[in-house]
């Protein structure tokens, strides 16, 4: 009893790298957010802007981390978790410098490029990974993806304010402060690993990613994830536009982006409930993209009231949190269990990819066929996808499991355990790689006998 106790629950060190990285990862974030509301008018009184500059100077981060991805979590396989995230926070620092001193748009552009190459989310999961039981793996990762949900709503909050108080330059200095505070909070708090081991459920093995391209169900969630931040960096295009011509101060607009994200939670956590419990995962997925698109004509082509438009924008945002919370929940379910990392890889840079193109394609149109072409272009894209969503498959009822065994050299040893392993109960598939230091497994949680996986793990010396 006293160890299902134990092991029900998070020791010391898993508690604190799930509060630092949780640190590090929101103080990023929020200062990478806290340009969204705010650049498209700000923007406009540097030299050389245009709104495909604009567009290209909000979605250009995406450009770099979509590059960076992949290869800084492999990077930090081979020189450490630790100085690689460093390296991502300097440069990321680096960058807001950059946005934060130059007068003209291309100056500003080149700092949000600078800002991307600080590619650090492959390391600080696999930091995570390092940092904590299988067992606790889960809760770790999960605090970690609460708090970027965290730090997006506080961004739209708080951007106004800081720019409406210190103007643009104030919003990249005080994102290259919190770049530092987050390289204070790793070097200070985040526990120091005592072993490093490749971490394949985390970051992208070679050779895998051709496979996880070209998977029949992965390559749909991958479109679904391009197009969200498609739609993300072109409605702050154009929608802030919105505002300012509702003679709304920047002040005013925090505190709607405030009421909007309030408005979200409320009804996202209906639909996500709906689509776990009764895993109805592409039919709200569908729909909720088709609502989507109707929602950007209706917002786009119409004019309403402030109250009127706080709503709308409210169910807006309650879609577009459903979509990122379900994407990697079934990234995970589908995935092969050894190729996990690569799905993931795949997955991230799918999203800086439409990050990337969403801004500058939403400033070219806004350029060209002026404001309502961007939300007739969000639409489209929503629809694309919904599209291509009929044809996903509801996962089967799994969970990944991560189960470490570093001391299982023996190829004889290991394909007993494997045995051993697939015979308890609510084990569907498991599949060793040794040069990981772990075998991966997807579970079923109702039915899994955590006790004997748990003994199975010990008896080893895992």
């Amino acid at each position: 009893m006293e160890n299902s106790q134990q092991s029900s629950a998070m020791n010391t060190i898993e508690k604190k790298a799930a509060v630092s990285l949780s640190g590090v990862f929101a103080t990023r974030m929020l200062g990478l957010f806290m340009v969204l509301p705010v650049f498209a008018l700000l923007g406009q009184s540097l030299e050389g802007a245009t709104p495909l500059l604009i567009g290209l100077a909000i979605g250009a981060y995406g450009l770099t981390q979509a590059v960076f991805q992949i290869p800084f979590g492999r990077l930090s396989d081979r020189l450490g978790r630790k100085p690689v995230i460093f390296l991502g926070l300097v440069l990321f620092a680096l960058g807001s410098v950059v946005a934060a001193v130059s007068d003209s748009i291309y100056g500003v552009i080149v700092g949000r490029l600078l800002q991307g190459c600080g590619a650090i989310a492959s390391a600080v999961m696999a930091l995570a990974a390092d940092l904590s039981r299988d067992e606790q793996r889960s809760k770790v990762m999960a605090s970690i993806g609460m708090s970027i949900g965290l730090a997006f709503t506080l961004a739209m909050f708080i951007g106004p304010f800081v720019a409406n108080l210190w103007g643009l330059p104030g919003v990249f200095w005080l994102t290259a402060a919190l770049a530092c505070l987050a390289a204070f909070i790793v070097a200070v708090f985040t526990p120091s690993p005592t072993q490093r081991f490749v971490q394949r459920d985390v970051v992208a093995g070679k050779g895998q990613l051709g496979q996880m391209l070209r998977h029949p169900q992965l390559w749909r969630l991958n479109l679904g994830i391009f197009a969200l931040h498609f739609l993300l960096t072109a409605f702050f295009v154009a929608f802030p536009q919105k505002l300012a011509q509702m003679g709304l101060s920047l002040n005013s607009s925090g505190f709607v982006y405030l009421a909007v994200m309030l408005i979200a939670v409320i009804f996202m956590v209906p639909l996500i409930i709906t689509a776990e419990k009764k895993w109805l995962h592409r039919q709200v997925m569908v729909t909720v993209m088709c609502a989507i698109a109707g929602l950007e004509i209706i917002i786009g082509y119409q004019q309403w009231s402030l109250v009127a438009l706080i709503a709308l924008m409210g169910l807006f945002f309650a879609g577009f949190n459903v979509m990122e919370a379900l994407f990697p929940s079934l990234i995970s379910r589908i995935a092969p269990p050894s190729a996990k990392g690569a799905a993931l890889g795949v997955y991230s840079t799918s999203q800086f990819l439409g990050a990337s193109l969403g801004g500058p394609i939403a400033g070219y149109l806004a350029q060209t066929y002026g404001m309502s072409a961007t939300y007739t272009a969000g639409a489209v894209v929503a629809v694309v996808w919904a599209v291509a969503g009929l044809g996903l498959k509801s996962p089967p009822r799994l969970t990944s499991y991560t189960l470490t065994v570093h001391h299982i050299g023996n190829e004889d040893r290991m394909n007993a355990l494997l045995d051993d392993i697939h015979a308890i109960s609510g084990v569907a598939e498991a599949v060793a790689l040794p040069e990981a230091g772990a075998v991966y497994l997807k579970v079923d949680k109702q039915t899994l006998d955590e006790q004997a996986l748990l003994k199975l793990k010990q008896s080893v010396g895992a």
